[in-house]
Protein backbone atom coordinates (compact mmCIF):
# COMPACT_ATOMS: atom_id res chain seq x y z
CA UNK A 1 0.00 0.00 0.00
CA UNK A 2 1.56 3.38 -1.27
CA UNK A 3 2.64 5.30 2.06
CA UNK A 4 0.96 8.66 2.34
CA UNK A 5 4.41 9.97 1.84
CA UNK A 6 4.16 8.54 -1.55
CA UNK A 7 0.60 9.85 -2.23
CA UNK A 8 0.38 13.61 -1.26
CA UNK A 9 3.07 14.59 -3.75
CA UNK A 10 1.31 12.24 -6.02
CA UNK A 11 -1.92 13.66 -5.74
CA UNK A 12 -0.54 17.34 -5.87
CA UNK A 13 0.86 16.54 -9.51
CA UNK A 14 -2.62 14.94 -10.42
CA UNK A 15 -4.64 17.97 -9.28
CA UNK A 16 -2.76 20.02 -11.40
CA UNK A 17 -3.03 18.08 -14.29
CA UNK A 18 -6.58 17.99 -13.55
CA UNK A 19 -6.73 21.62 -13.01
CA UNK A 20 -4.51 22.79 -16.51
CA UNK A 21 -6.56 20.28 -18.17
CA UNK A 22 -9.70 21.66 -16.96
CA UNK A 23 -8.42 25.76 -16.34
CA UNK A 24 -9.29 26.53 -20.44
CA UNK A 25 -12.86 26.85 -20.03
CA UNK A 26 -13.88 29.10 -17.48
CA UNK A 27 -11.54 31.59 -19.07
CA UNK A 28 -13.83 31.37 -21.58
CA UNK A 29 -16.96 31.71 -19.69
CA UNK A 30 -15.39 34.65 -18.19
CA UNK A 31 -14.53 36.22 -21.73
CA UNK A 32 -17.97 35.31 -23.21
CA UNK A 33 -18.90 37.43 -20.15
CA UNK A 34 -17.20 40.18 -20.72
CA UNK A 35 -14.35 39.98 -19.24
CA UNK A 36 -10.81 39.74 -21.32
CA UNK A 37 -8.02 36.79 -20.58
CA UNK A 38 -5.73 39.39 -19.56
CA UNK A 39 -7.81 40.73 -16.94
CA UNK A 40 -9.08 38.03 -15.44
CA UNK A 41 -5.87 36.25 -15.89
CA UNK A 42 -4.21 39.79 -13.46
CA UNK A 43 -7.24 39.24 -11.01
CA UNK A 44 -6.96 35.66 -10.28
CA UNK A 45 -3.63 35.50 -10.13
CA UNK A 46 -3.45 38.52 -7.71
CA UNK A 47 -6.54 37.03 -5.58
CA UNK A 48 -3.98 33.72 -5.81
CA UNK A 49 -1.10 35.99 -4.20
CA UNK A 50 -3.57 37.33 -1.20
CA UNK A 51 -4.73 33.53 -0.69
CA UNK A 52 -1.19 33.04 -0.40
CA UNK A 53 -0.20 35.67 1.86
CA UNK A 54 0.62 32.67 4.58
CA UNK A 55 3.91 32.26 3.09
CA UNK A 56 5.10 35.52 3.14
CA UNK A 57 7.15 35.33 5.97
CA UNK A 58 9.23 32.36 4.43
CA UNK A 59 9.47 34.73 0.97
CA UNK A 60 10.98 37.78 2.51
CA UNK A 61 13.34 35.64 4.69
CA UNK A 62 14.52 34.41 1.52
CA UNK A 63 14.77 37.39 -0.81
CA UNK A 64 17.88 38.87 0.35
CA UNK A 65 19.48 35.63 -1.28
CA UNK A 66 17.25 34.87 -4.00
CA UNK A 67 19.42 36.24 -7.00
CA UNK A 68 18.86 36.50 -10.67
CA UNK A 69 17.74 32.84 -11.09
CA UNK A 70 14.66 34.13 -8.93
CA UNK A 71 13.90 36.61 -11.15
CA UNK A 72 14.03 34.14 -14.26
CA UNK A 73 11.94 32.17 -12.96
CA UNK A 74 9.43 34.75 -12.02
CA UNK A 75 9.51 35.80 -15.55
CA UNK A 76 9.72 32.81 -17.28
CA UNK A 77 7.00 31.14 -15.13
CA UNK A 78 5.10 34.18 -15.13
CA UNK A 79 4.97 33.87 -19.24
CA UNK A 80 3.63 29.91 -18.97
CA UNK A 81 0.60 30.98 -17.14
CA UNK A 82 -0.31 34.04 -19.00
CA UNK A 83 0.44 32.65 -22.47
CA UNK A 84 -1.10 29.74 -21.82
CA UNK A 85 -4.35 31.12 -20.77
CA UNK A 86 -4.03 33.78 -23.93
CA UNK A 87 -3.63 30.40 -26.31
CA UNK A 88 -6.00 28.42 -25.09
CA UNK A 89 -8.90 31.11 -25.37
CA UNK A 90 -8.07 32.07 -28.85
CA UNK A 91 -7.03 28.67 -30.56
CA UNK A 92 -7.80 25.26 -30.28
CA UNK A 93 -7.06 23.50 -26.94
CA UNK A 94 -5.69 20.48 -27.90
CA UNK A 95 -3.49 21.86 -30.85
CA UNK A 96 -2.26 24.40 -28.16
CA UNK A 97 -1.40 21.88 -25.09
CA UNK A 98 0.19 19.62 -27.73
CA UNK A 99 2.71 22.61 -28.73
CA UNK A 100 2.99 23.45 -25.43
CA UNK A 101 4.14 20.34 -24.43
CA UNK A 102 7.27 19.90 -27.18
CA UNK A 103 8.28 21.67 -23.58
CA UNK A 104 11.13 18.68 -22.97
CA UNK A 105 12.64 19.71 -26.53
CA UNK A 106 13.46 23.38 -24.97
CA UNK A 107 14.10 21.47 -21.72
CA UNK A 108 16.79 19.67 -23.70
CA UNK A 109 18.67 22.61 -24.85
CA UNK A 110 18.11 25.01 -21.71
CA UNK A 111 19.65 22.17 -19.48
CA UNK A 112 22.72 22.02 -21.43
CA UNK A 113 23.36 26.29 -21.69
CA UNK A 114 22.26 26.84 -18.06
CA UNK A 115 23.10 23.21 -15.98
CA UNK A 116 25.96 21.78 -18.41
CA UNK A 117 24.01 18.53 -18.17
CA UNK A 118 25.07 16.95 -21.98
CA UNK A 119 22.96 15.21 -24.40
CA UNK A 120 22.72 11.31 -24.11
CA UNK A 121 20.71 8.57 -26.66
CA UNK A 122 17.39 9.37 -24.90
CA UNK A 123 18.19 13.10 -25.73
CA UNK A 124 18.39 12.60 -29.43
CA UNK A 125 15.56 10.08 -29.58
CA UNK A 126 13.44 13.09 -27.26
CA UNK A 127 14.55 15.22 -30.66
CA UNK A 128 13.69 13.41 -33.20
CA UNK A 129 9.70 12.66 -31.42
CA UNK A 130 9.29 16.26 -30.49
CA UNK A 131 10.19 17.92 -34.25
CA UNK A 132 8.22 14.50 -36.42
CA UNK A 133 5.42 15.38 -33.74
CA UNK A 134 5.56 19.23 -34.58
CA UNK A 135 5.74 18.65 -38.19
CA UNK A 136 3.23 15.98 -38.14
CA UNK A 137 0.38 18.18 -36.44
CA UNK A 138 1.82 21.41 -38.25
CA UNK A 139 2.41 20.99 -41.87
CA UNK A 140 -0.06 21.65 -44.34
CA UNK A 141 0.17 20.83 -48.37
CA UNK A 142 -0.29 24.66 -49.24
CA UNK A 143 2.10 26.28 -47.90
CA UNK A 144 4.55 23.49 -47.40
CA UNK A 145 6.33 25.40 -43.96
CA UNK A 146 5.63 23.05 -40.28
CA UNK A 147 4.68 26.38 -38.99
CA UNK A 148 1.83 27.40 -36.20
CA UNK A 149 -1.41 28.43 -38.03
CA UNK A 150 -2.33 31.08 -36.04
CA UNK A 151 -1.15 33.32 -33.58
CA UNK A 152 -2.65 31.33 -30.47
CA UNK A 153 -0.59 28.50 -31.28
CA UNK A 154 2.41 30.34 -31.32
CA UNK A 155 1.78 32.00 -27.85
CA UNK A 156 1.38 27.94 -27.12
CA UNK A 157 4.83 27.51 -28.50
CA UNK A 158 6.56 29.96 -26.76
CA UNK A 159 4.41 29.67 -23.24
CA UNK A 160 5.66 25.87 -23.52
CA UNK A 161 9.26 27.20 -24.27
CA UNK A 162 8.65 29.35 -20.58
CA UNK A 163 7.38 26.09 -19.09
CA UNK A 164 10.85 24.27 -20.08
CA UNK A 165 12.83 27.18 -19.10
CA UNK A 166 10.71 27.59 -15.29
CA UNK A 167 11.39 23.71 -14.78
CA UNK A 168 15.18 24.39 -15.31
CA UNK A 169 15.48 27.46 -13.64
CA UNK A 170 13.71 25.90 -10.40
CA UNK A 171 15.92 22.49 -10.81
CA UNK A 172 19.08 25.38 -10.51
CA UNK A 173 17.98 27.70 -7.94
CA UNK A 174 17.44 24.88 -5.60
CA UNK A 175 18.11 27.21 -2.10
CA UNK A 176 14.69 28.36 -2.51
CA UNK A 177 11.94 27.01 -0.85
CA UNK A 178 8.81 25.27 -2.25
CA UNK A 179 7.06 28.47 -0.87
CA UNK A 180 8.81 30.99 -2.73
CA UNK A 181 8.70 29.22 -5.87
CA UNK A 182 5.05 29.32 -5.63
CA UNK A 183 4.95 32.65 -4.98
CA UNK A 184 7.27 33.66 -8.28
CA UNK A 185 4.82 31.57 -10.31
CA UNK A 186 2.02 34.47 -9.26
CA UNK A 187 3.58 37.20 -8.66
CA UNK A 188 5.47 36.65 -12.87
CA UNK A 189 1.61 35.80 -14.12
CA UNK A 190 0.42 39.41 -12.51
CA UNK A 191 3.74 41.66 -13.39
CA UNK A 192 3.59 40.25 -17.09
CA UNK A 193 -0.10 40.77 -17.44
CA UNK A 194 -0.53 44.14 -16.13
CA UNK A 195 1.34 46.35 -18.53
CA UNK A 196 -1.04 44.74 -21.69
CA UNK A 197 -4.01 45.87 -19.45
CA UNK A 198 -2.37 49.14 -18.44
CA UNK A 199 -1.71 49.82 -22.61
CA UNK A 200 -5.33 49.03 -23.32
CA UNK A 201 -6.73 51.59 -20.76
CA UNK A 202 -10.26 52.04 -19.38
CA UNK A 203 -8.69 49.07 -16.13
CA UNK A 204 -10.85 50.70 -14.22
CA UNK A 205 -14.49 50.77 -16.29
CA UNK A 206 -13.64 46.66 -17.11
CA UNK A 207 -12.98 46.58 -13.06
CA UNK A 208 -16.77 48.50 -12.64
CA UNK A 209 -18.31 46.11 -15.72
CA UNK A 210 -17.75 42.75 -13.57
CA UNK A 211 -21.10 41.28 -12.24
CA UNK A 212 -21.26 39.20 -9.30
CA UNK A 213 -21.23 35.76 -10.71
CA UNK A 214 -18.07 36.68 -12.55
CA UNK A 215 -16.44 38.19 -9.47
CA UNK A 216 -17.52 34.91 -7.93
CA UNK A 217 -16.05 32.59 -10.38
CA UNK A 218 -12.70 34.77 -10.42
CA UNK A 219 -12.19 34.09 -6.79
CA UNK A 220 -12.74 30.81 -7.08
CA UNK A 221 -10.32 30.75 -9.84
CA UNK A 222 -8.00 32.48 -7.70
CA UNK A 223 -8.48 30.03 -4.34
CA UNK A 224 -7.91 27.21 -6.47
CA UNK A 225 -4.60 28.53 -8.61
CA UNK A 226 -3.46 29.09 -5.31
CA UNK A 227 -3.87 25.44 -4.25
CA UNK A 228 -2.74 23.96 -6.92
CA UNK A 229 0.30 25.70 -7.89
CA UNK A 230 1.46 24.83 -4.25
CA UNK A 231 0.51 21.29 -4.87
CA UNK A 232 3.04 21.16 -7.87
CA UNK A 233 5.21 22.21 -6.89
CA UNK A 234 5.61 20.22 -3.64
CA UNK A 235 4.47 17.22 -5.66
CA UNK A 236 7.58 17.67 -8.26
CA UNK A 237 9.94 18.51 -5.83
CA UNK A 238 9.22 15.20 -3.77
CA UNK A 239 8.78 12.92 -7.10
CA UNK A 240 11.22 11.45 -9.48
CA UNK A 241 11.12 13.73 -12.32
CA UNK A 242 10.22 10.65 -14.75
CA UNK A 243 6.78 9.97 -12.55
CA UNK A 244 6.12 13.92 -12.55
CA UNK A 245 6.17 13.49 -16.82
CA UNK A 246 3.84 10.31 -16.88
CA UNK A 247 1.44 11.89 -14.00
CA UNK A 248 1.30 15.41 -15.90
CA UNK A 249 0.62 14.24 -19.32
CA UNK A 250 -3.25 13.04 -17.76
CA UNK A 251 -3.99 16.65 -18.51
CA UNK A 252 -3.54 15.67 -21.70
CA UNK A 253 -6.38 12.99 -21.58
CA UNK A 254 -8.41 14.98 -19.35
CA UNK A 255 -8.05 18.37 -21.61
CA UNK A 256 -9.11 16.25 -24.79
CA UNK A 257 -12.10 14.53 -22.98
CA UNK A 258 -13.10 18.63 -21.59
CA UNK A 259 -12.68 19.82 -25.77
CA UNK A 260 -14.71 17.35 -27.14
CA UNK A 261 -17.50 17.78 -24.64
CA UNK A 262 -17.41 21.40 -23.67
CA UNK A 263 -16.42 22.94 -26.97
CA UNK A 264 -16.91 20.65 -29.66
CA UNK A 265 -13.74 20.37 -30.82
CA UNK A 266 -12.40 17.28 -32.68
CA UNK A 267 -8.42 16.41 -33.81
CA UNK A 268 -8.08 15.09 -37.32
CA UNK A 269 -6.09 11.84 -37.68
CA UNK A 270 -3.00 13.65 -38.45
CA UNK A 271 -3.09 16.00 -34.95
CA UNK A 272 -3.47 12.33 -33.21
CA UNK A 273 -0.53 11.25 -34.88
CA UNK A 274 1.58 13.77 -34.00
CA UNK A 275 0.58 13.86 -30.38
CA UNK A 276 1.27 10.38 -30.09
CA UNK A 277 4.73 11.32 -31.36
CA UNK A 278 4.97 14.06 -28.65
CA UNK A 279 3.25 12.45 -26.05
CA UNK A 280 5.87 9.97 -26.38
CA UNK A 281 8.69 12.84 -26.32
CA UNK A 282 7.53 13.86 -23.13
CA UNK A 283 7.91 10.46 -21.76
CA UNK A 284 10.90 9.46 -22.80
CA UNK A 285 12.44 13.33 -21.80
CA UNK A 286 11.84 11.17 -17.96
CA UNK A 287 14.62 9.06 -18.83
CA UNK A 288 17.06 12.24 -19.08
CA UNK A 289 16.36 13.20 -15.66
CA UNK A 290 16.57 9.77 -14.67
CA UNK A 291 20.49 8.86 -15.90
CA UNK A 292 21.85 12.19 -15.28
CA UNK A 293 20.99 11.36 -11.42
Amino acid sequence: MPSKQNVLPVAGVLSGALVWGLIWYPYRVLQDAGVSGALATLITYLLAMLCGAFMLPRVWRELPRAGWWAVLLVLSAGWTNFGYVLAVLHGGVMRVLLLFYLAPLWTIFFSYWLLGERLNRYGYLVLFLSFGGAVTMLWEPQSGLPLPGNPAEWIGLSAGMGFALSNVVSRRAAHLSVETKSYSVWLGTALLTAPLLWRQGGLPDQLLAIDAQAWLMLMLLGVVLCATSFAVQYGVTHLPANRAIILLLSELVIAAAASYFLADETMRPRDWLGALLIVSASLLSGRLYAESK
